[in-house]
């Protein structure tokens, strides 16, 4: 991918998920008054979570984790990149993960070219414990954010770091 590629890659996945972000979900009215879902995907904004390294699964762990949803973002660029789910949060990145070759063909690139890139992940531990539940949470984030890193997203994007 030439460095025109790249950024014009990132410009349209940019203004895609700024967009998201400055919108207002549409208002279902109801005749009841219904208390609000603590896992409304229109209330959880990725790039509002506080960031970790990469490598946090590296720091020795009590226990396999916990049940969460998870966000790779390039805080660099603003973007999220990917959007996953795991009931074992200390143990999901440890082993075999297709998104770390994504990983790190996007962060070659960027070297390649000096553009900065700050990729972190973010967690969200508000979520379903039951994994259908979750599951169907992380297929609206990813529905909704158009992650690129996310097979679902390829068609739209591309797949140009797999």
């Amino acid at each position: 991918m030439s460095h025109e590629a790249l950024l014009g890659w990132k410009s349209h996945i940019f203004d895609y998920q700024q967009k998201v972000r400055q919108s207002k979900p549409p208002q279902q009215v109801t005749l009841f008054d219904l208390a609000p879902a603590h896992c409304d995907p229109d209330k959880i904004d990725p790039l509002q979570l506080e960031v970790r390294s990469l490598s946090f699964w590296r720091v020795p762990a009590d226990s396999s984790g916990d049940a969460c949803l998870y966000f790779v973002v390039d805080s660099a660029a603003n973007l999220i990149l990917y959007v996953g789910e795991t009931c074992r949060s200390n143990k999901r990145w440890k082993g075999l993960h297709g998104c770390k070759d994504y990983i790190a063909s996007y962060q070659d690139l960027h070297y390649r070219y000096k553009l900065q890139t700050a990729v972190n992940i973010a967690f969200w531990w508000d979520t379903p414990t039951d994994r259908k539940s979750r599951q169907e949470l992380e297929q609206a984030l990813i529905q909704k954010w158009k992650s690129p890193f996310n097979k679902e997203m390829w068609e739209r994007w591309g797949q140009p770091f797999g």
